[in-house]
């Protein structure tokens, strides 16, 4: 048995605000909710449960403008329209105890035409319409365009506003989403971005648009009078490319971000231990690099196949991480945070049994996203089935 009970410490925030626990439930992609992004019953029975015991629940991949829509039914904050359905899944997380987070997102390059209504938009159009050729998802009619200026702009707007929507529905906080190759980080990176005006070119100029995305965000907390009010910002640490960001970078990005009143830093990765491959802190786990940068000014928010509970305590003893957050583990587990906190291991799944749905709470379009492409790296194994290694490196 592995005493994980520093799991639901409480931990309070620099802005003074009180987290119930050091367990998270990670922004993830469901594909669940309506085409207008409004809530259904498949998204109301995955809510169920899974916020107990849990400090931050994070609600991933909200749209801030309709340019930015990279998933079918996305949940959107782009209008007052979108209030309704951000207040509801609010309240499903919040009388829980969690504290629900908003997750703000813009797919960039990786926006899909059929949700948006206009061709995908990014930094730059070169390198954005080859990416989508790697990926074999290019289509003549749906080639990425460079933004202009003006739609840059729009986008930052969005932001803001959002986060305003946001306070107005009940959420504890935003995260901004600056990970997983979507516009923050296409923005930052030398790869993605081949800008020569004020948003790309120096490092500095390339930066700018992930801090003028946190600007406002701060700015609509204090128009909305809401120190309390929680904003974190999700990054990828590492790209694998040639140009692509380093840790040199991200530790450069997170000294800027640190000189701005935000709550808390999540490095998305797929293995929680994953070291750093170049840069300051090559061979040292990329957490522990964050964190020793950090040095307690904000929480440092930490995920990567933690599945059980041994993985959770390794990741506890690790001390270079102040949340812990598992999304396989919360898709598999309806009630990972009561069999964590009640010591009830061998109650914990790793993988979905395809013929007992009625375990899980995941239906729909999930489920059978589940079904075709569970292989342990995004999506959880499925029982009986063979499943190659999953990339620790993807991200």
């Amino acid at each position: 048995m592995y005493d994980n009970s520093k799991l639901f410490e409480k931990v309070k925030l620099n802005n003074g605000v009180e987290v119930p626990s050091r367990l998270g439930v990670p922004p993830m992609t469901l594909f669940l909710q309506n085409p207008d992004g409004s809530v259904n019953d498949y998204e109301r029975h995955f809510f169920q449960y899974r916020g107990e015991n849990v400090g931050l629940y994070i609600l991933g991949a909200v749209a801030v403008t309709q340019d930015g829509i990279a998933f079918p039914g996305g949940p959107r904050a782009i209008c007052e329209a979108d209030l309704a359905a951000n207040e509801e899944r609010c309240k499903l997380v919040k009388e829980q105890g969690a504290l629900a987070i908003n997750q703000l997102h813009h797919g960039g390059i990786f926006a899909v035409k059929k949700y948006t209504g206009q061709n995908p938009i990014g930094p730059s159009a070169d390198v954005g319409n080859q990416t989508l050729k790697d990926k074999n998802v290019y289509e003549e009619d749906e080639k990425v365009v460079e933004m202009t200026d003006e739609q840059i702009r729009n986008v930052i707007k969005g932001f803001g506003f959002a986060t305003e929507l946001s306070i107005k529905a009940g959420y504890d906080g935003i995260e901004i989403h600056g990970a997983n190759n979507y516009l923050l980080q296409q923005f930052y990176s030398a790869y993605y971005n081949r800008r020569t005006d004020e948003w790309g070119g120096t490092l500095e100029k390339r930066m700018k648009f992930c801090l003028d995305v946190l600007d406002i965000c701060v700015k609509a907390r204090e128009k909305m009078n809401r120190p309390d009010f929680i904003i974190g910002y999700r990054l990828s640490p590492e790209e694998p490319f040639e140009n692509g960001i380093t840790m040199t970078e991200t530790l450069q990005l997170v000294r800027e971000l640190l000189k701005r009143p935000i709550q808390y830093i999540h490095c998305s990765q797929k293995n929680f231990f994953q070291e750093t491959r170049r840069g300051e802190g090559a061979g040292i786990p990329r957490l522990k690099v964050l964190y020793d940068e950090i040095k307690g000014r904000c929480a440092l928010v930490g995920v990567g196949s933690l599945l059980s509970a041994e993985s959770f305590n390794k990741a506890l003893n690790a001390g270079y991480c102040d949340f812990f957050c598992s999304g396989i583990g919360f898709i598999v587990n309806r009630h990972l945070g009561k069999y964590l906190k009640e010591n009830k291991e061998d109650e914990i799944k790793d993988e979905i049994d395809p013929d007992h749905p009625e375990l899980y709470g995941v239906e729909g379009p999930f489920w059978k996203l589940c079904m075709e492409q569970g292989d342990g790296s995004w999506l959880p194994k499925i029982k009986g089935k063979h499943n190659p290694p999953p990339n620790v490196y993807k991200h």
